[in-house]
């Protein structure tokens, strides 16, 4: 009973404060023309509370971390803001046209772009995971631009990012807590974002059916009034216009004159003989033809090549305790001998080439890569293949764990003491285990890449399809 008051009085007080404002107000506003002071302002300030809550903790989390991941902090928050004043627009103002709405959400696109292209130019950082977290999530921001039901659209950025944090809790799980910390407080952004689309914006952005039409930009006002008329034209000049007319008319009279001769208006034209004529002379015609494609010769070329894509250097080297592998072009003899249980190799943008990694690494991750071989002897945690075509990879001592990932071609071939590790795949086609049989034999094993789901009547169970031949 006693809640049940509490919300009864939150809701006269409320009713209350509504009705002090419609006192000072236009007779319109009075008949009920209230969105400005409930359902919008409502709307901008539950996300508000977004602002004020999960992002602030966020940013507290990643000043604490420090670097990169406080600047890549900075633009996320500056990114909120930019979509907060386009929701506050939204509550004041009809939806405008498809090319004035997309120039009214241009700054948020630049802003996703620039937080991208962040984690693009700090690949080397030893907080690459956190910016590739914050890189697959901030597409979500994306969602006023989804017509309808843009809450999945938000979970499925969140679940991306999920695939870097979960690196992050693991890199991190007995060290720095922070971390976790960090991880817990970012997810909550895209969490509570759900909410507030669910609770608001259910089946896609909500315009305001009173205000004017939203202008072409998110700094714009609307304008206060119409537009003032333009001038009038200057006075007419007056000048004696009798001669003028006299002069027309005699002009009028001698054009009739020539019309009515009939016949006799050929007289004064001048014969032509069959040598002058283009068609039945083809000296004349050759000639012609050089005219017109003469000055074409004088031109420049214009050439329709696309521009050549930036040429990287190669890189082979150990930063910190990552070792680096980037940019190697058909180099078959690329070998990382002296290697310690703490270090990791980031092996980027390789193509046709092969690498050997001698000794014992922490983990190795091979990210856009095309036609690599990769040898490694022994691995502690996990190797990973991202984004990648047509890869090779041989064990010739232990790793725990193979994880594929938006990948088409990855050949693994076990060595006999790697026969337990577990094969994670995702979103990955062409993949084939091949496991030792004698001494310098394989034999192959494609993974599924088809599955079939039933419901056993208390939950989903899914596995791979029988597929005969």
């Amino acid at each position: 009973m006693e809640p049940l008051v509490e919300r009864l009085e939150q809701a006269v007080i409320r009713l209350e404060a509504v009705s002090a404002k419609l006192q000072g107000c236009s007779p319109s506003m009075a008949n009920g023309d209230i969105n400005g002071l409930s359902g919008e302002a409502q709307c901008v300030n539950a996300f508000d509370h977004l602002l004020r809550g999960p992002l602030c903790e966020y940013l507290k989390d990643s000043r604490a971390i420090g670097g990169d991941v406080a600047k890549h902090a900075e633009m996320v928050q500056n990114a909120l803001q930019l979509q907060r004043t386009f929701l506050k627009m939204v509550s004041t103002h009809q939806e405008p046209a498809q090319t004035e709405l997309t120039d009214l959400l241009r700054p948020i696109s630049d802003q996703i772009e620039e937080i991208q292209s962040f984690r693009e130019k700090n690949r080397g950082s030893q907080l690459f995971n956190h910016l590739s977290a914050i890189s697959e999530g901030i597409p979500a921001l994306g969602w006023v631009a989804v017509s309808q039901k843009p809450g999945p659209y938000v979970k499925e950025m969140n679940d991306a990012a999920m695939f870097y944090t979960n690196r992050v809790l693991k890199d991190y799980k007995d060290s720095d807590p922070c971390h976790a910390e960090w991880v817990r407080s970012y997810l909550s952004i895209w969490t509570e974002l759900q909410a507030y689309i669910k609770q608001h914006h259910t089946t896609g952005l909500v315009w305001s059916k009173t205000g004017p039409v939203a202008p072409s930009s998110l700094f714009m006002a609307a304008p206060a009034g119409p537009c003032p008329p333009p001038p009038p034209p200057p006075p007419p000049v007056f000048t004696d216009e009798n001669p003028k007319s006299d002069t027309s008319a005699a002009q009028r009279s001698a054009l009739f004159a020539q019309l009515n001769q009939g016949e006799a208006i050929t007289k004064g034209l001048k014969h032509v003989s069959d040598e002058q004529k283009t068609h039945k002379n083809p000296v004349l015609r050759s000639q012609g033809e050089e005219h017109q494609t003469s000055p074409s010769k004088g031109r420049a070329p214009c050439s329709s090549t696309p521009t050549p894509a930036k040429k990287h250097s190669p890189v082979l080297e150990l930063e910190g305790k990552k070792w680096r592998v980037e940019h190697q072009e058909q180099t078959h003899d690329l070998v990382i001998e002296e290697t310690e249980l703490r270090q990791v190799v980031y092996v980027f943008s390789c193509n046709n080439s092969t690498l050997h990694i001698k000794g014992k690494v922490n983990s190795i991750i091979v990210d856009n890569c095309k036609k690599l071989g990769l040898v490694f002897h022994n691995v502690v945690g996990i190797l990973e293949v991202i984004n990648s075509k047509d890869i090779h990879l041989q064990v010739l001592g232990k790793v725990p764990t193979i994880s594929i990932n938006k990948t088409e071609g990855c050949h693994v071939y076990l060595s006999k003491e790697a026969l337990n590790c577990e094969i994670i795949s995702a979103k990955s086609s062409e993949m084939n285990i091949l496991v030792p049989q004698g001494d310098d034999d394989y034999r192959e094993f494609p993974v599924p890449e088809q599955f079939k789901t039933v419901w056993d009547g208390s939950k989903l169970v899914t596995g791979p399809t029988e597929i005969a031949g």
